[in-house]
C-alpha cells in the first residue's frame, strides 16, 4: 500500500495523507501504468456523463491537468524551450532547466494540447481512449526511467538508479488488461506502438541535444505519448 501511495503522490496531487518516501516507488517504477489506470478512471468517470463530445474532450484535458498538477505538462514546456534553443549542450540545458518559459515551450504546449484535444474529440469511445492514453503515457515513462541516462542530478537520476533493465517488461505486462477494452486490437496495437516509438525518439533527441535525459524530458514524453496514442486510436 505504501508503494501505491508513493506512486500516486509522485504522479498526482490527490490528497492521500502522510507523504511516503519516494524510494518506495523508485524501487518499483515499473508500476507507472497502475497510475495510468487510476488517473484515467478518475478522469473518465465524470466525462462519461457529458453528452457533448467537444465539451467532454475539453473537460478530460482539464481534469488530467488538474489531477496531475500539470507536473508533466511543465516538463513539456521546458523541453520545448530546450528543443528550440541554439548552441551546445550547456546552452540547451540552460534553456531546458531555467525557471522561465519561452516561445519554444509555449509552442510545444499548444501543439500537443491541440493534438490531444483533436484526438479526444474524434474518439468514438472517449472513456476508453482516456484510460488507454494514460496507461500508454505512463508506460513510456517507465521506459525512459530505466534506459534514459541522466545528464544531471535530480528526480530522474534518483529514480534511474533504482530502476532495472527488466522493469519496462513488467510495465508492459501491466498494460495487458487494455486488451479487454472494447477497442479493435489493431487500434490498441497502434496506441502501444506509439508508447514505444515516442520514448525511443525522445531518447535519441535528448541524448543528441542535452547529452542525456532528465525529469523534464520524461514528463514531456508522458504528454507527447498520450497525444500520439490517442491519435493512433482515431487514425488507424
Amino acid at each position: 500500500m505504501k508503494i501505491l501511495l508513493s506512486l500516486l503522490q509522485f504522479t498526482t496531487i490527490l490528497p492521500l495523507g502522510k507523504p511516503q518516501e519516494l524510494e518506495q516507488f523508485a524501487r518499483h517504477s515499473y508500476l507507472y501504468p497502475v497510475a495510468g489506470y487510476i488517473i484515467g478512471a478518475l478522469v473518465a468517470l465524470p466525462v462519461f456523463f457529458i453528452a457533448n463530445q467537444t465539451i467532454a474532450a475539453a473537460v478530460a484535458i482539464a481534469l488530467i491537468m488538474l489531477i496531475s498538477g500539470a507536473h508533466h505538462f511543465d516538463g513539456l514546456l521546458d523541453f520545448g524551450d530546450g528543443l528550440m534553443a541554439h548552441g551546445d549542450h550547456e546552452k540547451r540545458i540552460k534553456a531546458l532547466t531555467d525557471r522561465y518559459i519561452g516561445a519554444g515551450g509555449v509552442a510545444a504546449g499548444i501543439v500537443i494540447t491541440l493534438l490531444l484535444f483533436a484526438g479526444f474529440q474524434a474518439s468514438t469511445s472517449l472513456v476508453f481512449a482516456i484510460i488507454i492514453g494514460e496507461v500508454c503515457a505512463k508506460f513510456s515513462m517507465s521506459l525512459l526511467t530505466a534506459y534514459g541516462t541522466p545528464f544531471r542530478q535530480g528526480i530522474h537520476s534518483y529514480l534511474h538508479q533504482f530502476s532495472q533493465p527488466h522493469f519496462p517488461l513488467i510495465a508492459a505486462i501491466l498494460c495487458a488488461p487494455l486488451i479487454f477494452m472494447p477497442i479493435a486490437p489493431f487500434k490498441l496495437m497502434g496506441a502501444f506502438l506509439a508508447a514505444l516509438v515516442c520514448p525511443a525518439i525522445m531518447f535519441l533527441i535528448s541524448n543528441r541535444l542535452f547529452g542525456g535525459v532528465n525529469g523534464d524530458v520524461v514528463g514531456a514524453t508522458n504528454e507527447i505519448t498520450r497525444a500520439c496514442a490517442i491519435l493512433a486510436l482515431v487514425i488507424i
